[in-house]
């Protein structure tokens, strides 16, 4: 008996790790080599590639190629058709899967529909990439970028709310009440 739900039209490669209260829907494909963590929710028409890596409460929503080379933390949400590449330099002709660049997303961040994560493009932990955005460069703790190319237009808390920074560089979570400092073009957490 698994730990997790599959839908009856998933395919399920043996070799793959999924763990418990994972919820896998309707032709999605987890391949060999792939890890789940715990409570992951994949949507419909979801791939994981060999040697991903995906934390506990990951949300892939429907659409979503996770491809060899992407390692997503706790807690990240993939947002509905959002892309992932793995090579820089993609040719029909010329075989590079010895040459798959690592993507990281950090713990909590957010990446929404539609937007591209050009490979070996970190995304910082409580990011949020706007809807469509083309991440070409790595993406900082906490900030929200938009666009193509992607381009850092503010803050955003651990609860997805914009942050405001006063005249001392402090900002306050409205819904946590968490507080924040901004200082030298990055955010940090002071207090929960």
């Amino acid at each position: 008996m698994n730990d997790y739900f599959a839908h009856e039209t998933a395919v399920i490669d043996a070799g793959c790790t999924i763990g418990k209260d994972c919820r896998i829907w309707h032709f999605s494909h987890i391949m060999k080599g792939a890890v789940l963590g715990n409570k992951c929710n994949l949507g419909q028409n979801v791939v994981i590639s060999p040697g991903v890596v995906l934390g506990n409460n990951v949300k892939v929503q429907n659409n979503v190629s996770v491809y060899t080379g992407v390692i997503c933390e706790d807690d990240v949400f993939l947002g509905p058709s959002m892309v992932f590449t793995n090579i820089v330099n993609p040719r029909s002709a010329v075989v590079r899967r010895d040459q798959y660049v690592e993507t990281k997303v950090e713990q909590g961040a957010s990446i929404g529909a539609n937007a591209t994560i050009i490979c070996g493009n970190n995304i910082g932990k409580y990011a949020f990439i706007g809807a469509g955005a083309v991440v070409t460069k790595e993406v900082k703790p906490y900030s929200l970028v938009i666009g193509n190319p992607a381009k850092h237009v503010g803050w955003m808390s651990e609860y997805g709310h914009r942050l405001t920074f006063d005249d001392n560089n402090m900002a306050e979570c409205p819904e946590s009440g968490g507080k924040y400092r901004l200082a030298e073009d990055s955010v940090s957490k002071i207090i929960d």
